[in-house]
């Protein structure tokens, strides 16, 4: 089914991802917690630190123009590619969780017509015993994106980001993301506050790793 050694949070833009592995990371201490966002990047992966601000403010403000959506999939594959590096090569024990793993830039990749070549490398991973889904309905995401301000190009359909693009987007993500984890046992999270979401997701991880 998959290497028992780990479970991952699957969820689209604003789903509270990261608002729950920081959590995880104060009440869970002993957990082993993988994530690209920089507080749990370890001092010798300050390249993943370039690299996401050459993403983020350079190349997708140039995304269609000035960069191909190769050349985001190209950078996003370094952030993959450190996933898989982290994830655990012994038994220890201790429960692993892992933020989105590939499935999240797989299916973004898809939806902006990257090259598709990479991604039977990516599937072929090391795969996850079990998928924790965060729903959130893209209204909800919407508010959390600030209407649009807080969003990049990877969030939203077009050139601009209004409210249909981003739901449609948000939408068409969703599906993806279902469709690239259907061969895992999924848990689905409803939304709800953060509290009661982090409770959700310790509950499942404990119940995996008892």
């Amino acid at each position: 089914m998959g290497d028992p050694g780990f479970l991952v949070l699957v969820g689209t833009d604003y789903a509270g991802k990261s608002a729950v592995m920081r959590e995880l990371a104060r009440h869970e201490p002993g957990w082993r917690l993988v994530s690209v966002d920089d507080q749990f990047l370890a001092p010798e992966h300050d390249a993943l630190r370039g690299l996401k601000s050459v993403l983020f403010d350079e190349t997708l403000p140039g995304l269609g123009k000035h960069h191909s959506a190769d050349v985001v999939a190209s950078l996003l594959q370094t952030a993959v590619v450190h996933l898989r590096d982290q994830l655990p090569t012994g038994g220890s024990g201790d429960p692993v969780v892992v933020d989105s793993y590939y499935y999240k830039i797989l299916a973004k990749c898809r939806l902006i017509d990257a090259d598709p070549a990479v991604f039977g490398w990516w599937r072929g991973f090391p795969q996850p015993s079990r998928a924790l889904f965060l729903d959130v309905d893209p209204m909800t995401a919407w508010e959390r994106s600030s209407r649009g301000a807080a969003a990049n190009q990877l969030e939203f359909h077009g050139e601009h980001v209004d409210r249909d693009a981003f739901a449609l987007f948000q939408t068409d993500l969703r599906a993806l993301l279902e469709e690239e984890s259907g061969h895992l046992p999924v848990e689905h999270l409803p939304e709800s506050d953060l509290d009661a979401t982090v409770a959700r997701v310790r509950e499942a991880v404990r119940r995996e790793f008892a």
